[in-house]
């Protein structure tokens, strides 16, 4: 694999992750067409690094599994959808070697993420944020958490133990 398509490859997944938690801490939503890209850009990445086709089957079972779970979850008001689809495309990439561990590390990084927020909630906003509108409404008691953040924190934590970004360099 040329270096310019290993750069290729491992940008790609932290970029969409860091425009997912970006995205939802200013608008509180993660859309469509960033997580189709992470669908497109792990079927991209598994043909360029050879993934055999019973891995991935595995790793499109992990993300089916995580989204009809979390879309439960969507149904009961627990979750956002957004956070939902996030959480299905990046147990894709994941598939279920390390699923179990992004699961955990973003359930943990998303209940501190909730009692930092909360806590925050009861302090007035700064006078320098006052005039955000993102900041406005991530203040706002009615607001939920953006959950996306806690999600990509975790997915780029657990990253480089998986066995895509193993064979992207080499090891």
């Amino acid at each position: 694999m040329s270096v310019l398509s290993q750069i290729i490859l491992l940008g790609i997944f932290p970029a969409l992750m860091a425009f997912a938690a970006s995205s939802d801490l200013v608008s509180m939503t993660i859309s469509n067409r960033l997580c189709l890209m992470l669908v497109v850009s792990f079927g991209a990445c598994a043909a360029v690094i050879g993934l055999p086709a019973s891995d991935i089957a595995w790793h499109l079972a992990a993300g089916m599994l995580v989204l009809v779970v979390t879309f439960g979850f969507f149904a009961m008001g627990w979750i956002g959808g957004g956070d939902a689809k996030l959480a299905a495309a990046t147990a894709l990439w994941f598939g279920f070697d390390q699923l179990s561990a992004y699961l955990m590390i973003s359930g943990a990084l998303g209940g501190v993420l909730t009692l930092v927020l909360l806590r925050m909630r009861d302090y007035p906003l700064p006078k320098v944020a006052s005039g955000w509108p993102w900041a406005q409404r991530l203040h706002a008691a009615t607001t939920g958490v953006p959950y996306g953040i806690a999600l990509a924190a975790g997915a780029l934590l657990v990253l480089p133990e998986t066995s895509i970004w193993r064979a992207a360099i080499g090891i």
